[in-house]
Formats: C-alpha cells, structure tokens, sequence
C-alpha cells in the first residue's frame, strides 16, 4: 500500500509540475459528492462548457450529495489563461457583479436506497457574468466555510470571432492507416484584431475531452491572407484509441448493457459488469458511442435527476500485471482524474485488476488508460489498442494575448469528430 501511494503522488507531481502546482481541472474534492455534470440550456450531454460573451445564453451545473439535508452552498470562479492556471486580473477586471451566488435551487431525492439532495445553477447567472472571453473555473463551497472547496469544473466563454476549420485524417506524416489520426486546422482572424498572427495567438487542441493529452500550437506554421494554418505538425498527430466501452445501470431488476450479475448488499445494489478484456490485439469493431460521456437515467422515472437511485459498480480487467504501470478508468464519470479513485488495482488472488465505484443510474462510457512510470499523459495503447478508424472527437481552442494584455482571450471554439 505504501508503495501504491508513493506511485500515485509521482504521478500527481508530474502532472502539476508544468502547472506551478495549482490544481485547476475538474474534480470533485468531497467524497459525499457525486454526479458532477455541465449541461447546456437544452440539457443535450453534447453540449460542450462553452458559452458565447454577450449572447446570453448559459450552462447548467449540477451535482448531488449523499446526504438527508439540504446544505447551504455558494459558488465563484477562478479566471485562469489559456494553461488553466489563475490570472493576474481583479475581479472587477473580468466580472459584472460580486464574485459569489447562493445555490438556491436544489430536490430532494424521491424513493430511492440512497438518500441525497440535488443541486444546480446557471453560469452565468444575475450575480456572476463575465465581462470578458477566456477561462473560467467555477468552485463550489459551504457558505459557512469558503475555504472547503467541494468541487470544481472548467467553463468557457468565447467571442467566436475567429472561425475556425479543421479536419481529420488517418493518413498522417508518421504512419498510413495504422494507429494514429492527425489534424490540419485553420484560423481566420480577418475579425479577431490580431496584430502579429506568428506571436499572439495559442491554440489548443485535445481530444474526447482528456486534459492529460492536450497539445498546444504557439506559432502557425503559415499565414494564407488572414487565416493561420497548422498542419504537417508533429503534436498534432494524436494516438487513435479505440471506441469506448459501454454499461448500462438503469434497472435494477435486469441486467442491462455490459452488465453480469446484480444482487443487493445493505445498503447498496451492486452491478458486476463482465469483466473486460484487452482490445490492443483485436481487429477494430465499430460502435456508436458518446466519447466518454454518461447520461443519468433511472428507466421507469419521469425525473432521473431526483428518482435515480445510487449503485456500486465493479470493474475488472483480465490482464497481467503491469509492474509500474497504473491502470485508470477514463470518462466523465471519473472526471479524467487519474487518482486513487479512478484506478484500477491488481489483485493477485484473482489475476483481475479491479475497481468498485459508486455511480448514479444510468448509461456510460469509459476507457482504459495506461500510465507508465514518472509519465503524466495516459496511453490508450497498453489495454485498448490504437485502431485508425475509431471515431474521436477533438476540441480546438483559439486564444489570443498581445504584448501588453495580461490574460489570454477566448477568441474561436469548435468541435469536429473524425470520419468513421
């Protein structure tokens, strides 16, 4: 166990090395906590953290916690650059309003073995909106005690004024057909007031919503009139992966997708799906699948977010063990952490690397992803494979900070997935 927690703090410190220490990514610190989710107005779970200045739209957070109470909670943001690391501004410098709102609307769960309070609000809302684009982090606390942050997730705001085009291709500079895929992008900035193109302007670009795989590209490689290409660039070949894997938690009486065995041990149902098995030597099968997003859903409710009840959920993957090697469990449902909670341990007895997770009704999608000794960035190669077909889903972020601005703008967003 100690050599377990040793490896485990590596790997925290090489993730947050390049970040001076400021842990901005998404994630739930309160282990009542459960169910974070970002939604857009009309609740679709495609609907990226991003909303537009000035258009007046918003996103809707929500979260539950396992308890009989309400709790009296308020929540900020964090203005961060284009890293996620907080900026030099003052809050009247990015906010119209105070830097803080009472979470007011809020449920009671409805018949269910695991009692809890449902939790949600709009960003941006009557007491916090952004005077400007960029990066925001918005954190959650006890009124009484603003220090305890409970959870944290990254939003956006964007001027859009930077359109963006891109496509995919498996053809890449480094293999053809074979287990990678690679981006070609252009920015037009005829709108965006960009006075040095080559110096000015950063752009991010990640894939099905990771973090620890993002790349960042500070100088196009060309200018064509007012668009900056990038292309022909090695960090923007990115592992293929492979289709995510997929349960289903909605009934309580049947076993849905992906799913073995039910049964009940006071005070929880416990779902064992069948246990995985390495995907790195299989020919690529095609599925329709949601990137690593999940959906709650109790199959008999008509308000999941309240009726929807709470299970434990066993994983296991028949695979020798990896000496070094930590083995996670990606998805929205972990957040994309790699922390204790998301990895997967080797039990000997059972050959088996295993992880139960307490997780609200519904449909999912996860991964597997390998984290060698000293890395930071997870690999899908070790346990899924790199297959060129499967579809991915990539983020591409524009921003732009001039020689004497002081924080970095959110100036185009968009999203395109590969061809299958």
């Amino acid at each position: 166990m100690i050599r377990l927690l040793l490896c485990i703090a590596i790997i925290m410190a090489a993730i947050t090395a390049s970040a001076r220490n400021t842990d901005t990514m998404t994630g739930i610190f309160n282990d009542r906590v459960k169910t974070l989710q970002v939604r857009g107005a009309d609740g679709n779970i495609f609907t990226p953290p991003v909303v537009m200045l000035g258009a007046g739209d918003f996103l809707n957070i929500s979260f539950d916690h396992l308890s009989d109470d309400r709790q009296y909670l308020r929540w900020r943001v964090l203005r961060c650059d284009a890293n996620w690391q907080p900026s030099q501004l003052v809050e009247s410098e990015y906010l119209d309003g105070f830097n803080e709102s009472v979470i007011e609307d809020y449920a009671f769960s409805g018949p269910t073995t695991v009692h809890y309070v449902h939790y949600s609000f709009r960003f941006p809302n009557a007491d916090i909106s952004p005077k400007i684009s960029g990066n925001y982090l918005i954190q959650v606390y006890p009124e009484n005690d603003p220090e305890n942050v409970w959870l944290q997730t990254r939003v956006m705001v964007s001027e859009q004024s930077a359109p963006i085009s891109a496509s995919v291709t498996s053809r890449t500079d480094i293999d053809y057909n074979e287990g990678h895929q690679q981006l070609s992008v252009a920015v037009d900035l005829e709108r965006a007031a960009v006075a040095d193109p080559f110096n000015d302007i950063k752009v991010m670009v990640s894939q099905n919503g990771r973090a620890d795989s993002e790349i960042a590209m500070v100088h196009p490689m060309r200018m064509s009139g007012k668009s900056a290409i990038y292309e022909h660039s090695r960090p923007l070949i990115f592992p293929a992966g492979n289709e995510y894997r997929r349960f289903e938690v909605s009934n309580i009486n049947y076993p849905g997708m992906g799913v073995e065995q039910i049964s009940y041990y006071e005070p929880y149902y416990h779902f064992k799906l069948f246990t995985d098995a390495p995907r790195a030597d299989l020919n690529y099968s095609y599925d329709e699948t949601q990137n690593g997003r999940f959906m709650v859903r109790e199959y008999n409710s008509a308000d999941s977010d309240t009726e929807a009840d709470y299970v434990v959920v066993h994983f296991s993957l028949d695979m020798p063990e990896q000496p070094g090697t930590m083995i996670f469990i990606d998805g929205d449902m972990t957040n994309r952490r790699f922390d204790a909670e998301s990895m997967m341990q080797y039990i000997a007895s059972t050959g088996l690397y295993e992880r139960a997770l307490l997780l609200k009704q519904g449909h999912y999608n996860y991964q597997y992803l390998a984290v060698p000794p000293g890395g930071s960035k997870g690999l899908t190669a070790t346990v899924e494979g790199d297959k060129y077909p499967t579809v991915n889903e990539y983020t591409i972020k524009v921003y732009t900070r001039g020689p004497l601005d002081r924080t970095d703008r959110l100036i185009g967003f968009t999203q395109i997935t590969s061809e299958k």
